[in-house]
């Protein structure tokens, strides 16, 4: 099972023939800026198509702290997405309390684990939104 930078290296030297399909769902892979470092720091997360967007979970397996990368983007939105060999620049933003129900619905329909990460953590775990720029 692919994992970790192991994971990376794969999904970029093959343009995702191996790692997009894992444990039964799907991953992109994402390039945020450190906030301290100002390095660039690629993890791979599993992912759903939105409309015209992508959404990814910054849910940590409900820690009570949010993600390293997530914490990134909300520094510098600006991110880097690979989508199987499309690597494209996007903008995050974390959804919106009106829209991020169905959002959830959608993200815990392909990875039903969401829902018990949410139940186990008083941190409301956030959806992220990447749009293509």
């Amino acid at each position: 099972m692919l994992f970790g930078e192991e994971h990376v290296r794969r999904y970029v030297e093959t343009d995702g023939a191996e790692g997009h399909e894992w444990q039964g769902t799907i991953t992109l892979l994402l390039t945020t800026t450190g906030r301290k470092t100002g390095k660039k720091h690629t993890t791979p997360l599993i992912y759903q198509p939105y409309g015209d967007t992508y959404l990814v979970v910054a849910s940590k397996g409900g820690a009570p702290r949010h993600p390293e990368w997530y914490l990134n983007l909300a520094a510098n939105p600006e991110v880097e997405v690979q989508v199987l060999g499309d690597r494209f620049k996007a903008r995050a933003r974390t959804a919106k309390p009106g829209e991020k129900a169905d959002m959830w619905k959608t993200m815990a329909a392909t990875w039903p684990p969401y829902d018990e990460y949410q139940r186990k953590t008083d941190r409301d775990i956030p959806v992220v939104v990447l749009e293509r720029v």
